[in-house]
């Protein structure tokens, strides 16, 4: 190990080992490349889904302060950032619905 550290082009063989590792291809072993695809989708509507709800929960403190506060505008955006975040976050279902 310590006559290959002094070598004086080591950090070049370990970089090309590392490059030679990260640029192969590996397998993902996926049978349907279309199962892959629809997972990838499922994972990205969950998360705009997750976004969806956090939007609906602050639309709710929203109007809440704005009944305490008796300010219109905050009631406005309140409702405004409440039915944006309903429907962010049913948008995978309102799609399936119109899709058919």
């Amino acid at each position: 190990m310590k006559k290959f550290l002094k070598s004086p082009n080591w950090k070049m063989k370990v970089g090309i080992v590392l490059l030679m590792i990260v640029t192969t291809a590996t397998p993902v072993f996926a049978d349907d490349p279309l199962a892959t695809i629809n997972n990838l989708s499922d994972f990205i509507f969950a998360a705009i889904r997750a976004i969806g709800i956090i939007l609906l929960g602050w639309g709710v403190v929203q109007i809440g302060m704005s009944l305490q506060s008796h300010d219109p505008s905050q009631r406005t955006n309140g409702f405004l950032t409440f039915f944006g975040g309903l429907l962010i976050a049913f948008a995978k279902p309102i799609l399936d619905l119109i899709l058919g």
